[in-house]
């Protein structure tokens, strides 16, 4: 029984997000186009059963948003997901996933952003998808990460009143002892 057991590599040796860099993806005309538009807004692509990801420079991801639905040859139009990943006590600490579909071109795509867990923020991206409005403050609300901009971040899945952010690794299992 021991010798099928996992062999993981030690929390101390892990040293945040891999690097992956993935000639298929390098090359694939939605990541040419926009390291044509700006070379430093791309930082890693991978490409994983046919799933493209960007991975992007938190600083760029506004910018990048914008860029990705007004282009005529990408369109990204549709914003259908954002998610939230706790590396805890990896550090970037947290990972956010945008998924976009460019319906008309028949496309999807996944931008990718790592962000420190001392100050887990990153800009809002409503403008440019209103859906994500909802999105961002269900991940404000179940992980702590602020969304500069935002037209209304409060909590929407836990009561006001609720302390901390449940999704977290290190929230208390059974809840805070008073």
């Amino acid at each position: 029984m021991e010798e099928r057991r996992a062999r993981l590599e030690p929390l101390n040796n892990a040293a945040g997000p891999p690097k992956v860099t993935d000639k298929a993806a390098e090359e694939h005309p939605i990541v040419q186009n926009l390291r044509a538009w700006d070379e430093r807004a791309v930082a890693e692509v991978s490409q994983f059963r046919g799933e493209l990801t960007i991975v992007l420079p938190p600083e760029h991801l506004r910018r990048a948003a914008e860029y990705l639905q007004a282009e005529p040859g990408l369109q990204f139009d549709l914003l259908s997901d954002i998610s939230a990943v706790d590396r805890f006590p990896i550090e970037p600490r947290f990972e956010v996933n945008y998924h976009l579909v460019s319906i008309s071109l028949r496309q999807t795509l996944r931008l990718r952003v790592w962000i420190s867990g001392l100050d887990p923020t990153l800009p809002t991206i409503t403008p440019v998808w209103p859906t994500a409005n909802w999105h961002e403050r269900e991940i404000y609300d179940l992980f702590g990460v602020r969304f500069d901009g935002h037209p209304d971040l409060h909590r929407i899945l836990m009561p006001d009143d609720w302390e901390g952010h449940p999704l977290r690794k290190d929230y208390p299992v059974e809840g805070f002892r008073t």
